[in-house]
Parts: C-alpha cells; structure tokens; sequence
C-alpha cells in the first residue's frame, strides 16, 4: 500500500498548475495579492472544473440562489482554544447530543496535525466557546468530517495520509490518517475503520474518506474520495463511493461510482440524513446534493444549494443547513456567490442566504472568487449556526439567527 505522497489539496495549503492559454492582458490585482491572468474566454479553465467540462449538464438549468433574506448576525472567532493556541482550518463540526455543546476538529493551529503530535485536534465548546473537553493528540492527521452518534460517541474522517516533508519531520505520522475513527466522549478510541497510514479498498483500507454519518439504527456510511473533484477523468485511484458497514464495524457493501450522471459523485464531501431516514450527499464536484435511501438507492437530484462543502439536517425539523466555501467561476459557473444557505430537507425549499465575508491574505477561500466561507457547518438545538473556516480564515464562526420565529 501506498504510505506517503504528496497531496494535492485547495483547503489552505499551496497549489501549482500549468494553464496553456494564451495571455492577451494581465492586471496587477492588488486586492489579493497575486497576479491576475485574464484570456479572451474570461476566467481560467482548471483541470476538473465546470468551466473545461460543462458537466453536469442539468446545472446550467439552475438558477443561482444568492438573493434571500439574512437573518443572521455572523459573530467570527467564536471559541478559544486552551494554552494560548490559535485556531487552525476547521471543517470537523458537530453538535453534542445535548443539543448545546459543539464538537470541532482543529487541525492543530495549521492545516494538518502530522508534525504536531502532542496537540488534541478535538474539542468541545460550551455555548460561549469555552473548552469543556479535547482530546486526539497523536491520533488524527487531518480532522475532515465529524458525526456525533446517539450514544454521544465522537466519529472523525481523517482524511489524508502524510507526505513526504511530514513525514521527514514527524516519521510516526506514517502510522495516522485515511481512517474513521470512533471515541467515546471522553475520547477513548473505540473503533477504527481503514488501516492507518494507508490508501486502498475495503473492508480493510478507505481512501481519503471526507466525512462518516452514523444513521439512527447505527448502519455507518463514510464518503470517500477527497482528490476526486479535481479529475477531468477517473483513474485507478479515483473511488468517489459511499461505503457501508455495520454498527461493529462489518463491511456491508459500497455504492456510487465516479461520474456526473445521477448515482454517481465526484468527491463526495458531506453527508447528512433527515427525519426519513434519507441520505443526503454533498456531491461537491458536480455542485449538487443527492438523495439516496440507507440501500444505496438514487431518489433524488437538487442543485439549488449550490457548491456545497458542508451538510447538516436537524433532525429534529428538516431544516437543511448547507456551506459553500468554494464557488467560483470555474468550479460553479453561472452568477453563483458563496454563502450559507438554510433550507427544508423536506422540499428543497432555500429559504435563507448569508453572504460571504470579507478576508485577508490572499483574499478568498477554496480556489478563487470573491471571499471567504467556512467548509463545515451544524447547528444546535436554539438555530444557532456554526462554521467552520478553512483556509484564509481559521476557526468557527456563528452565525445567530435575530429575526427567526
């Protein structure tokens, strides 16, 4: 098995690609601090876009959803971490089953925890973000998706292995990532899916599995593959699946292939169910949500939620809380803003939108537009909403709902 690569990654760490266009103009864009390349056909086509594919085609018939009602007061830098620790990317958010508490995965002041092994990556926030609890230091490398089950046990989707420079300076992060984790909540590790350090296939290895949800008879379904969204094509390592196991850990079966159609995913990236029992699947690279039944089976196709990186339902109303830290005009053409959009899992109803913010730095989160939304995103038992921040903005943000009945 493959033990150490380099990663190729648009959450905060840096990434080169050759554009073989032909440059007319280029305009010192100061506001972000680079330089901007602008050909005769607008913005850069990149590997794995909308932009060079065009695919799926049933998004061009989608309107952009950008012009609802806020009511929402967004509060940045929600928490604070022990010690003295800054935050680092943050898209492993959940709420405890208590309805108040927030679990968030911190990958460790930085966009990783491979060369940090004596920082607890989870913690546990009160409603006025005090750390109540943390754990996991040594444990995970990249803190990806997060499902707290009704027993209150914490899931964790480590979602890469170590490369190369990590390695060099940490050689025991060889032994973490590309594993779904399960901790009690005093962070006792109680199950691990995948072997640790490795990439391949079940019911022995997952490939970057980006998030896990454990449904209400405790059946696992874990989301893999983080690097798909950015293939023009499938390779041997592209798996884009929504794999199955039983409440021990006892693979059942796998669903889901690499592919625009209906039933297919590039990068599934966030999983959610509702009160039905229905799975929802952020299916990130083709810019939509898919709707399947604990079978595996396809029941519906909505894109009216945009580029989604994050997925949460409270389950104890249908309200559909979905993220997009992403959008731009290669990767969600067609007049697209990224924001935070609450809806009805129930009809696909969007009936809320917040905006973007504003941030430094380079000026924008994911691969470009205009910027920054968090990645990960729940809500607890009063419709308070948190984010977490990838990238130029680090952290959790809240967003309070003021003008909801």
């Amino acid at each position: 098995m493959l033990r150490a690569r380099i990663t190729l990654d648009i959450e905060g760490r840096d990434m080169k690609r050759t554009n073989k266009m032909t440059v007319r103009t280029m305009l010192l864009a100061s506001w972000l601090g680079l330089t901007a390349v602008l050909v005769s056909t607008g913005a850069l086509a990149q590997r794995g876009s909308m932009a060079e594919s065009g695919k799926p085609l049933a998004h061009a018939g989608q309107q952009p959803i950008n012009n609802l009602p806020n009511p929402y007061v967004t509060e940045r830098n929600f928490g604070t971490l022990p010690d003295g620790r800054s935050w680092g990317s943050v898209s492993a958010i959940n709420v405890d089953i208590d309805g108040v508490h927030i679990w968030a995965g911190d990958r460790c002041g930085t966009n990783q925890c491979a060369t940090t092994p004596d920082i607890d990556p989870i913690v546990k926030l009160d409603s006025n973000g005090r750390v109540v609890s943390q754990f996991g230091a040594g444990q995970i490398l990249w803190p990806h998706g997060m499902d707290v089950d009704r027993e209150g046990n914490i899931w964790i989707a480590d979602a890469r292995i170590a490369n190369e420079r990590e390695l060099m300076m940490n050689p025991a992060a060889a032994n973490i990532g590309s594993t779904v984790l399960k901790f009690s909540p005093e962070g006792e590790l109680l199950m691990t899916i995948g072997t640790p350090g490795e990439l391949g296939d079940p019911p022995t290895h997952l490939t970057d599995p980006n998030d896990v949800l454990i449904a209400p008879n405790g059946r696992i379904f874990i989301a893999e593959t983080h690097g798909a969204q950015f293939q023009g094509e499938p390779s041997d390592e592209t798996k884009s699946r929504i794999t199955m196991w039983e409440p021990d850990g006892t693979y059942i079966g796998h669903f889901g292939k690499y592919g625009w159609e209906d039933g297919e995913f590039r990068s599934p990236h966030s999983l959610a169910m509702d009160s039905q029992g229905r799975l929802f699947v952020a299916d990130r690279g083709n810019n939509r949500i898919q709707i399947f039944n604990q079978d595996g089976e396809w029941l519906d196709t909505w894109y009216q939620f945009s580029r989604i990186s994050g997925l949460y339902i409270d389950p104890t109303n249908d309200m559909l809380y979905a993220i997009d830290s992403e959008t731009d005009q290669n990767y969600n053409p067609g007049g697209w803003r990224k924001g935070l959009r609450v809806g009805n899992a129930r009809n696909g109803e969007v009936l809320y939108f917040v905006a973007e913010h504003n941030c430094g730095g380079r000026g924008f989160s994911g691969m470009g537009g205009i910027g920054c939304m968090g990645e990960g995103v729940t809500a607890d038992r009063d419709g308070n909403v948190y984010g977490g921040e990838v990238g130029v903005v680090a952290g959790v943000t809240r967003f309070v709902p003021r003008l909801i009945d």
